[in-house]
C-alpha cells in the first residue's frame, strides 16, 4: 500500500530531528512538519496524549492511500520503516537474511537503546529535572559508561570506514550520527574520527535541513514550569 501523506510532530534538536533528517533523505521536502512546543508543555495536552500516550516527540502520522491514519511513536522504528519504504534511496541493506542487514539492525538498535539511554540520563540530570531531583552520581555514572563502553565501539567502526556500517551512508547513521552530535554537545565524542564523521554527515543536504532550526533550541527549559509534569 502506498503512503499518501506524512506529518512529523517535531521539536528542534530532539529525537524528532533524526526522523526529520530521514524524511528529507527519502521525501525531500514532501512532508508536513507540525511544531510541538515541548518547553511550553504542549505534549501534555489531552489531544496529543490521545495519539501519543508517551507525551513526547517524534510522532509520525502516516496517511495511507485508502485514507487510514496510523501513528508511530518510536524514532528508530520510524527511521527503519522509512528506509525500507523507499528502497530506491539505498539507505539500508535489503530486508532479509544477510550479514549486512544483521550489522545494520545491530547499529540501529545500539544507537536507539544503549547510546540513547545513557545520553538521556545525562541530559535530564544536568538540564531538565528540577535541582532537587538531579543526581550527580547518575551523571558521573552514565558519562563514564558512555565514554568507556559506547564510544569505543563506535570509534572502532569510524576508524575503519566513513560511516558506521561501512563506506556507504545508511539510515543507521541518522541515529548514530544524531547521538554523536548530542554527545559532542556534552563534551564527549572528541576523538578526531568523530569530528570527521560529523563533518561527513553535515555535507548531506538532508542533515542541514533537519538541523536548520537549531536556533530554536535551548539545552534547558526556559523556566521551571515543565518540572511540574515532566516524568523523565
Amino acid at each position: 500500500m502506498r503512503i499518501q501523506h506524512l506529518k512529523l510532530y517535531h521539536f528542534p534538536a530532539t529525537r524528532s530531528a533524526r526522523v526529520r533528517w530521514m524524511l528529507h533523505e527519502v521525501r525531500g521536502d514532501d512532508f508536513e512538519i507540525h511544531p510541538l512546543n515541548l518547553y511550553g508543555g504542549e505534549q501534555y495536552e489531552a489531544g496529543f496524549r490521545t495519539i501519543n500516550p508517551n507525551h513526547n516527540v517524534p510522532l509520525l502520522e502516516i496517511t495511507w492511500e485508502d485514507g487510514r491514519v496510523q501513528y508511530m511513536i518510536e524514532s528508530a522504528a520510524m527511521v527503519t520503516f522509512l528506509a525500507d519504504a523507499y528502497p530506491e534511496k539505498n539507505l539500508a541493506p535489503p530486508p532479509g537474511v544477510s550479514p549486512e542487514r544483521a550489522d545494520y539492525l545491530q547499529m540501529v538498535h545500539f544507537a536507539s537503546t544503549w547510546m540513547d539511554m545513557m545520553l538521556w540520563q545525562v541530559r535530564i540530570h544536568e538540564h531538565v529535572l528540577p535541582a532537587s531531583e538531579r543526581d550527580e552520581r547518575t551523571i558521573a555514572r552514565y558519562r563514564s559508561k558512555f565514554q568507556q563502553e559506547a564510544e569505543p565501539q563506535i570509534l572502532a567502526r569510524l576508524e575503519r570506514s566513513t560511516y558506521v556500517c561501512g563506506e556507504e551512508f545508511t539510515s543507521a547513521d541518522c541515529l548514530v550520527g544524531h547521538n554523536v552530535f548530542w554527545a559532542s554537545g556534552y563534551g564527549m565524542c572528541r576523538h578526531p574520527a568523530f569530528q570527521r564523521y560529523l563533518a561527513a554527515l553535515s555535507q548531506r543536504p538532508a542533515f542541514a535541513k533537519a538541523f536548520s532550526d537549531m536556533a530554536g533550541f535551548t539545552v534547558a527549559p526556559p523556566n521551571d514550569d515543565l518540572a511540574t509534569e515532566f516524568s523523565g
